[in-house]
């Protein structure tokens, strides 16, 4: 139950919830990238794809300098259902 609590407060937040949309229509994205669309500094991004890293709703993988996010593969069937609606 709290996973699913934590979840849904992380989701509660607009920014995440437009880089999960990002995300789904792009399939990957830099941090550079995200933060740009959302006009936000890559720190704040940064913070945003880290808590959405620690619930596994996005994968990480690191290229040379660039760390290029995706939508986790192993996301919750209450996740999922969610992005569907975005």
């Amino acid at each position: 139950m709290k996973y699913l609590e934590k979840i849904l407060k992380t989701l509660g937040n607009k920014r995440r919830l437009l880089i999960l949309t990002i995300l789904k229509n792009q399939a990957e994205a830099t941090v550079g990238e995200i933060a740009d669309y959302l006009k936000l500094s890559l720190t704040a991004t940064s913070r945003h794809l880290s808590l959405l890293r620690s619930l596994d709703l996005v994968d990480r993988d690191q290229r040379s300098l660039e760390a290029y996010y995706s939508l986790s593969k192993s996301q919750s069937r209450v996740v999922r259902n969610i992005l569907l609606e975005l």
